[in-house]
């Protein structure tokens, strides 16, 4: 992320969970932060990432609305490799239970995770832009940082996954419980596992560097237009 949107700015941000560093950057004069979940140069692995300190930095920022975008093994032929997709519903089969709520209990209602009103701004924009998008999927979250069984991979389709990933469930789970309007733009890297022969870091950085320009354009014709 960090090397996708020109840096207007550092800032960081302290939170009652550690010091959070995010960056500034325009688009048509708009201002919008970027905060890499994955820390400078993705050096933070998905089981570490400090999502809480995350989560409460944009709201100490003031931010509001947030688009989130991240790499995903497609599981479906919806989503084929290198596309572009938004993210309607997910199942977290992470392990890690993550709340603000840890001493009173409070529970968020879930049923529509991301926003509509956020997906239909970037469906808008793909348009606009001519970026090919497909709305809809259903993201099923796991731990990491392993890449998938073949099984778990067949499991999760039977179960009407359309993509899998490592870091989309806890995040979402925080913005809602925070108030935040919340989004997910994901990139199909790779296959989920047994449906090509193996799956690589390197494969999955790759494909990033090589849908960068397309999930850029989107990105700052959304915020450009805000």
């Amino acid at each position: 992320m960090e090397e996708m949107f020109p840096d207007a700015g550092k800032v960081s941000v302290e939170t009652d969970y550690g010091v959070v560093e995010a960056y500034i950057s325009k688009a048509n004069g708009n201002r919008f932060a970027v905060l890499p979940r994955h820390g400078k140069s993705h050096s933070v692995p998905p089981h570490a990432i400090n999502h809480k300190a995350n989560v409460q930095a944009m709201v100490r920022l003031g931010i509001r609305d947030v688009f989130a975008t991240s790499a995903v093994g497609s599981i479906s032929e919806r989503l084929p490799v290198g596309g572009l997709g938004l993210l309607d519903q997910f199942v977290d089969f992470s392990t890690r239970r993550l709340t603000f709520f840890e001493e009173t209990p409070v529970h968020v209602d879930m049923t529509h995770p991301y926003d509509a009103g956020l997906q239909k701004r970037l469906e808008a924009g793909a348009e606009a832009v001519r970026v090919a998008l497909t709305p809809g999927l259903v993201y099923f979250c796991v731990d990491g940082p392993r890449y998938e069984t073949a099984a778990e991979i067949r499991v999760f389709a039977q179960l009407g996954g359309d993509v899998v990933g490592m870091t989309g469930a806890p995040e979402a789970i925080l913005c809602r419980e925070a108030g935040l309007r919340y989004a997910s733009l994901v990139v199909a890297t790779n296959r989920g596992a047994g449906m090509q022969e193996r799956v690589s870091h390197d494969e999955v950085v790759a494909m990033m560097e090589r849908t960068r320009p397309r999930v850029r354009r989107l990105v700052e014709k959304v915020i450009s237009e805000w």
